[in-house]
């Protein structure tokens, strides 16, 4: 998919897209309300992602496999870190499985530009409570999932530019 790729109107396309638009919806408000990316969501979201691949675009699959690797395996990696630079977790598991899904959805390629659209959407969150009057400290907790979903969303509908 280029950048500007239209949305494909193919009932299987249309169903798959309803199916991570909806499961990113859910996902976005229960980590909003709950601080939590539930696995029996996140987990199904990546299977459905890599399904629809090896049904809709064989030929992607080892780039959608290598993307749902490396989303977890990075955000993970970041949130050991940080626990073992700060001492308290600042990015979930499910953060990191949310990734996965992403890049089950969208291949390796796409994971730079959900990190990009995801950071500049989760600063804005935060400004945004800021000016509703959430204090914000080294130590207050926001979600990160719904600017993660809103990402995923956007790079899966619009494309990515095959270039970072």
């Amino acid at each position: 998919m280029g950048w500007a790729a239209a949305v494909d109107a193919r009932p299987a396309y249309l169903l798959a897209n309803c199916v991570l638009g909806w499961g990113l919806w859910w996902l976005s408000w229960i980590d909003w309300q709950h601080m939590r990316l539930p696995d029996v969501l996140t987990l199904p979201l990546l299977a459905c992602g890599l399904l629809v691949t090896w049904l809709t675009e064989p030929d992607a699959l080892a780039s959608r496999m290598l993307g749902a690797l490396a989303g977890y395996c990075v955000f993970r990696a970041v949130g050991l870190g940080y626990r073992q630079w700060r001492g308290h977790e600042g990015l979930g598991q499910g953060d990191a499985k949310l990734v996965a899904a992403g890049g089950a959805w969208l291949g390796w390629q796409a994971l730079p530009w959900v990190v990009l659209i995801a950071a500049l959407a989760g600063l804005t969150f935060a400004l945004i409570r800021n000016r509703r009057g959430v204090a914000l400290t080294a130590t207050t907790a926001l979600p990160f999932g719904p600017a993660l979903a809103l990402a995923i969303w956007l790079c899966r509908l619009h494309g990515v530019p095959a270039q970072f």
